[in-house]
């Protein structure tokens, strides 16, 4: 949505958001839920790629096709377990990279530094 169209809407009353926002989705929850679309998303293009059916995924999963449609779809009952055995199963897998670093805390006079640790996760296909 364009800014001045967004800014027509607020002006008249209306509230705009995203769908986490009016699930009232916690930061934790929003990233959760990011992860798993970006995993269902990627054992798509992964089954795809490899020209595999969902029917066939299912069977390298010992599943169900529709199970295999409940996945891509990142529905609600899928677990991260599910999502990540998917993915490497369609070809995929996953590499993480973390980073430490130290940020200082505005307005502490004993500029006391707390820890932050960035994980960076990347979907591969296996050659």
């Amino acid at each position: 949505m364009d800014k001045r169209k967004r800014k027509a809407l607020e002006s008249s009353g209306w509230k705009v958001g995203d769908a986490a926002d009016w699930l009232e989705l916690t930061p934790e929850e929003r990233q959760i839920l990011d992860l798993k679309v970006k995993l269902a998303q990627a054992i798509r293009r992964l089954r795809q790629l490899g020209n595999l059916s969902q029917k066939e995924l299912a069977t390298r999963l010992k599943t169900s096709q529709p199970r295999v449609a409940k996945i891509e779809g990142a529905c609600g009952d899928v677990s991260l377990d599910q999502l990540v055995s998917a993915l490497t199963a369609a070809g995929g897998k996953l590499v993480t990279r973390s980073s430490v670093g130290k940020r200082q805390q505005a307005g502490r006079k004993n500029k006391q530094a707390k820890a932050s640790v960035v994980v960076r996760v990347t979907v591969e296909s296996v050659p």
